[in-house]
């Protein structure tokens, strides 16, 4: 196994923290403006994880409100499904990434065509008819095509128009063109991107080159990478430890990368892009400045490498909306808010789309931390901006958020928000 390279450049906690934070376009939060701010953090950190959950918003939307000031979700619809800016597509699991990316991404259609394009199977035999459809029909979903039959998936059973639209979207052949809640709506991806876009050769000539183009990007995405099997590592092709720590040596070879090490974490070497260099630079020089807060989504990049989150900033975060009720700790889809450079509180939302109410069913403060005023109206302007966001006109504390004296005056007060 390759070894890492050691260490050159040394962190403390606090530059790692606030490198990260900057990195990650929240220091200070919502700093960018409109569609020109999204494509610039996007493109930044490579891709957005997408989920479908939406409780309050979902996962890229709850990203992008923390980052742009007064986000309204049809900004990324147009990005995605008007404009052909970026792509709905797959990277680390479901995301969303910059068009322009689409040539790097050959290999990844080359093996779902390896691996499920065979004309015998049950799914492809179906493929002709499927495209038709779809060239004389216009964008269809899977309920919209009448084919009998189920074959066995990832998730277990599933209709055999479903396969084969999941075939065809990661051969590349159709593309997302809308979603309608959960459901995504397909077009022929001729129709929706640029000829010569399409046409583009792979501009990654061997699989080292692919490899190294893409562990680089998603050290990018983390900010601050550690190497190790996580999750956050997925979606890259054939890259397990040791072709990755491989990646990574060359990577710092070729002065790409640069190893870090972070005070009072012994034993880990991490890795920052060289091109970041200037942003972290910065924010060890930056001079102290008015804190403010924000709500951060559950799947945001920031969160991605969740022992990095205890390791740098003490804050142990499990996102619990697969765990049994009974089993939880906090709740459902918990979201965590940040204060300057700390991680200091957590909450349970809910929202009811027909009444335009928030409800903050339960409130967590983090251990030690003790909220002054300046962290209240911080804390409290970041919600407006949050009800904002969410076009709430209420919001209801549940009874363990009405403990904070300051969330109910934000309660009494909701009405402005109409």
């Amino acid at each position: 196994m390759a070894a890492l390279p050691p260490p050159t450049l040394n962190l403390t906690k606090t530059d790692a923290r606030r490198f990260l934070l900057a990195h990650h376009r929240l220091w200070p939060p919502r700093s960018l403006t409109g569609k020109a701010g999204i494509l610039d953090f996007i493109g930044h950190v490579g891709c957005v994880q997408f989920d479908p959950i939406d409780v309050v918003g979902r996962n890229p939307d709850l990203v992008l409100q923390s980052r742009v000031a007064d986000y309204r979700r049809p900004l990324l619809e147009e990005l995605l499904y008007t404009d052909h800016q970026l792509l709905d597509g797959w990277d680390k699991q479901a995301g969303i990434y910059p068009v322009t990316d689409w040539p790097y991404f050959a290999r990844h259609r080359a093996r779902v065509a390896q691996r499920h394009g065979d004309p015998a199977n049950p799914s492809m035999a179906i493929a002709p008819a499927v495209l038709q459809a779809i060239r004389e029909r216009g964008p269809l979903s899977s309920i919209d095509l009448d084919h009998a039959g189920t074959v066995d998936w990832f998730w277990g059973p599933t209709r055999l128009p479903r396969a084969t639209l999941e075939i065809l979207y990661g051969m590349g052949e159709v593309t997302i063109h809308h979603r309608v809640g959960t459901r995504r709506f397909f077009e022929l991806t001729e129709k929706l991107l640029p000829a010569d876009l399409l046409a583009a050769p792979d501009p990654n000539l061997t699989v080292e080159e692919y490899q190294d183009w893409h562990v680089l990007r998603r050290v990018g995405g983390l900010g601050l990478a550690k190497t190790g099997a996580a999750e956050y590592w997925y979606g890259i092709l054939d890259v397990k430890t040791e072709a990755r720590q491989a990646a990574l040596a060359r990577l710092v070879e070729r002065g790409d990368l640069v190893a870090v090490a972070v005070e009072g974490v012994p034993n880990r070497t991490f890795f920052v892009r060289t091109a970041d260099l200037p942003t972290l630079q910065a924010a060890r020089a930056r001079r102290e400045v008015e804190p403010q807060a924000a709500i951060l989504g559950v799947l945001d990049n920031i969160m991605w490498d969740r022992d990095l989150l205890r390791l740098v900033f003490d804050f142990d975060y499990v996102w619990e909306v697969y765990k049994p009720a009974a089993q939880r700790r906090y709740g459902y889809y918990v979201l965590p808010v940040i204060y300057g450079d700390r991680f200091v509180a957590r909450f349970d939302p809910a929202f009811d789309k027909k009444a335009r109410e928030l409800t903050i069913a339960n409130w967590w403060w983090e251990e030690g931390i003790q909220p002054d005023e300046a962290m209240q109206a911080a804390i409290t302007g970041c919600f407006w901006e949050f009800m904002r966001y969410l076009d709430a006109r209420r919001l209801q504390l549940g009874a363990t958020a009405a403990e904070a004296s300051f969330l109910l005056g934000l309660a009494s007060e909701s009405p402005r928000v109409l």
